[in-house]
């Protein structure tokens, strides 16, 4: 069972009420730049990612979403951090309610063509590293991400 299936047959039972998600999130770097993804739910900038699969390695789940929403295929991960309290909580545009305890990840090692995938992702785009969209053009559950990335590796 896929993860979305998984997803919406418990949205059947529970409704909008709130669910625990564990995700996780990829932040693609190199030359310091940060590929971003504009979602096409909420319209802002995101790191690359989504809901691991029941069963399946947190790792694998970042490099499966990396690849689904960009066609890049993840060499090395380097975990950034594991990321859970009050920021997790967070409503979709839908009204879905949820708790994401996100693991993230940097990927620096890359290869494949960057192609957009059409459900999810309105545009990717490389941002400068002291260009990045500000905090509330950044996807809520994403600025827990990059405030770390910067406070770990600093103005690149």
């Amino acid at each position: 069972m896929t993860v979305a299936n998984y997803i919406m047959d418990l949205r059947k039972k529970v409704g909008h009420d709130r669910l625990l998600f564990v995700g996780t999130g990829v932040i693609v770097y190199k030359d310091g730049k940060v590929l971003l993804q504009k979602r096409r739910d909420n319209g802002l900038w995101a790191s690359h990612g989504g809901a691991a699969e029941i069963g399946e390695y947190l790792e694998d789940a970042a490099r499966r979403e990396l690849y689904e929403e960009t066609g890049l295929i993840a060499g090395c991960l380097e975990l950034l951090d594991i990321f859970s309290g009050p920021e997790g909580l967070y409503t979709y545009p839908n009204g879905d309610d949820v708790y994401v305890i996100g693991v993230c990840y940097i990927c620096r090692e890359f290869s494949g063509e960057i192609i957009p995938q059409a459900e999810e992702v309105v545009a990717l785009e490389w941002f400068e590293w002291d260009n990045l969209p500000g905090d509330k053009e950044i996807s809520p559950l994403d600025r827990r991400y990059f405030k770390a990335f910067k406070e770990k590796f600093g103005e690149k």
